[in-house]
């Protein structure tokens, strides 16, 4: 019966639950008899009636489509509605029927029909709960604590019990911040008290597993929650998102790993729906190097809002490729026409081709080069892509009319003392120089590492620990702002519904992170100690800075223009200036350096 198909199981459960009505007929009948004088044609009547009826209602119910080893007030209701749905009807028909009829022995058959048939759900759920844990000896199991004695902490305790991946265990109890649930039981197990008491219990209990069950908890409490347990060596994982049960991606019962990137990022900035409505909604929109991180990312919430056309961009023709295809499966159901477009932003002519043939809306800039020790060692590949590529597409857009041009920037680009970050410093002032006049209204946005990218921190200190180590730290010091990738994208793109022309837009990033502290974090989650994954300090690389900043001090503005969003006082050379400059930069590959380092660094003076 393990391994039935649904139909079949259907079958098994109509006819279980029809042969307890016929033992509750039965019963009623051989119990009422002495008392009352009941027609032996009554009692097959009644077995008809009351199996046709509970069927019926039954489907109506629902009650035979449910998975019973989960059986729990939902499916105990929707038994009683069936039961009692059918036996009103019975007692209906027997009132218009010739038949003398009995109404004790009907209401006392719709009792034990309850009865019967609850009991066999609940009998089966216990059965089934014991026979996963039949075989799991007590050194395999794991004594665990839920964080979350609401709904989410319930679902995931229900979906426990009968669950073979869970078999091994063991909920000791819950714990919520919530006073009011102190020493309350939720599906038989006791809240224990709040979260600041978990380390008094982990030690009392010999936990060795925390499972967070509560969606709606910010990243800041989540950290506070791992920096709390962290020194007793206890798992700690958290119930998946219900957009990850929704998809299949994960089921309930299968729990999910804390990752760095729920530690290190913050709680994210929502978009303004309306203001981004008004702005994509059947508008043409085209995303630079739209196969990469951000670009990709872009695309992905940028379709959400059904824009008319969706033109992705890339030098790199796989990337394309994957983020076309993806895009594709993801949306059949979308109107918008998705195309992709294989360009370098180099090519002037054909950034300048693009623009004429889609006239799109708005451009979200995001292709550049972007890892600073390559770039020192590249300056003139540098150039050509961060300032002459902005450049062409910015040209380009303001040529074509464009209503929206937004330039993805980064937190190098202030006070750069390297190559890449002073190519987007100038670009920025490209960029936003263009603004001068003409109807398209241009801006950039700054913000720090994104968590996870390609050529970020994160994958190769993954692939560092899956190695055994060591993990290499340039220096001990030095410390990065870090944010998500989709929120990321989400700046970059509530940035051009608030654009009004020549801003660099600036999110607030909260406090830097060490990036040895990241190192150690990553070790903890995965699994080991400092004393198996040694952290080895090798040196800052060429262009590398010790603490990267948004803003310098004279340029901070503490008026917000969106949740965490700020603009700049930023100041650079008049268009003219800058075209001039960079027109005449020299060829050689040292002098060239230091030329845009230098320019780069003048504008903030």
């Amino acid at each position: 019966m393990f391994d039935l198909t649904r139909r079949k199981k259907v079958a098994t459960l109509i006819l279980i639950d029809s042969l307890l009505i016929v033992i509750a007929n039965m019963a009623s009948f051989y119990f009422m008899k002495p008392f009352v004088a009941i027609p032996l044609n009554f009692m097959r009547l009644s077995i008809i009636l009351s199996i046709i009826f509970y069927l019926f209602f039954g489907f109506i119910f629902r009650v035979f489509s449910r998975i019973n080893r989960y059986t729990n007030l939902s499916e105990m209701i929707a038994i009683f509605m069936a039961l009692t749905l059918s036996s009103i009807l019975s007692i209906v028909a027997f009132f218009f029927s010739r038949e003398n009829y009995s109404l004790r022995m009907t209401i006392f058959t719709y009792f034990l029909s309850i009865f019967f048939i609850i009991s066999s759900r609940l009998i089966w759920r216990l059965y089934v709960e014991k026979k996963n844990s039949r075989y799991v000896t007590s050194e395999h199991i794991k004594n665990t604590l839920i964080v979350g004695a609401g709904e989410g902490g319930r679902i995931l305790y229900n979906s426990f019990l009968g669950s073979k991946t869970a078999s091994e265990i063991n909920v000791i109890g819950f714990v919520d911040d919530d006073p009011n649930k102190k020493n309350t039981y939720l599906s038989g197990k006791k809240v224990f008290g709040n979260i600041s008491q978990l380390p008094e219990l982990i030690e009392k209990y010999d936990i060795k597993m925390i499972t967070i069950a509560i969606p709606s908890l910010s990243r800041k409490k989540l950290r506070e929650i791992f920096e709390a347990i962290e020194p007793l060596h206890v798992k700690v994982n958290t119930m998946p998102s219900m957009e990850e049960m929704a998809s299949g991606k994960i089921s309930m019962s299968r729990l999910k790993k804390i990752d760095v990137v729920d530690l290190l990022g913050r709680d994210e900035v929502q978009l303004d729906i309306d203001s981004i409505k008004d702005q994509i909604t059947d508008k043409t929109i085209l995303v630079t190097g739209a196969g990469g991180s951000i670009g990709s990312e872009i695309c992905r919430q940028v379709i959400e809002f059904n824009p008319r056309r969706l033109i992705l961009v890339g030098h790199g023709e796989n990337s394309i490729y994957l983020i076309d295809r993806e895009l594709r499966n993801k949306f059949k159901l979308s109107t918008t026409e998705i195309v992709p477009v294989i360009a370098d932003v180099q090519d002037r002519d054909k950034i300048f081709e693009i623009m004429t043939t889609y006239r799109p809306d708005i451009v979200y800039h995001a292709a550049a080069h972007k890892h600073v020790p390559l770039m020192e060692y590249n300056p003139r590949e540098a150039v050509k892509n961060n300032i002459f590529g902005s450049k062409n597409v910015a040209e380009a857009a303001k040529s074509a009319q464009v209503k929206n041009f937004v330039m993805v920037s980064t937190d190098k680009a202030n006070n750069p003392p390297n190559v890449m970050g002073a190519t987007k410093r100038i670009a920025e002032m490209i960029v936003t120089g263009l603004n001068e006049d003409g109807c398209t209204k241009f801006s950039a946005v700054r913000f720090g590492n994104v968590l996870g990218s390609r050529g970020s921190v994160i994958p190769v200190f993954r692939e560092q620990i899956a190695k055994g180590g060591p993990i290499t730290v340039t220096d001990f010091r030095m410390t990065r702002y870090f944010m998500t990738i989709p929120e990321a994208s989400r700046l970059v793109i509530q940035s051009g519904a608030l654009a009004k022309g020549g801003e660099i837009f600036i999110l607030d990033m909260s406090e830097p992170v060490k990036i040895v502290d990241l190192a150690k974090n990553m070790i903890r989650l995965s699994g080991y100690s400092e004393d198996e994954i040694e952290i080895v300090e090798t040196g800052i690389r060429p262009g590398e800075k010790l603490y990267e900043e948004l803003l310098l001090d004279k340029e901070r503005n503490d008026e917000a223009v969106f949740e965490k969003i700020f603009v700049g006082n930023i100041k650079g050379y008049a268009i003219n200036e800058v075209m001039e400059v960079v027109e005449n930069l020299p060829r050689d590959e040292k002098q060239l350096a230091k030329a845009v380092v230098s320019f780069a660094n003048a504008s903030n003076k």
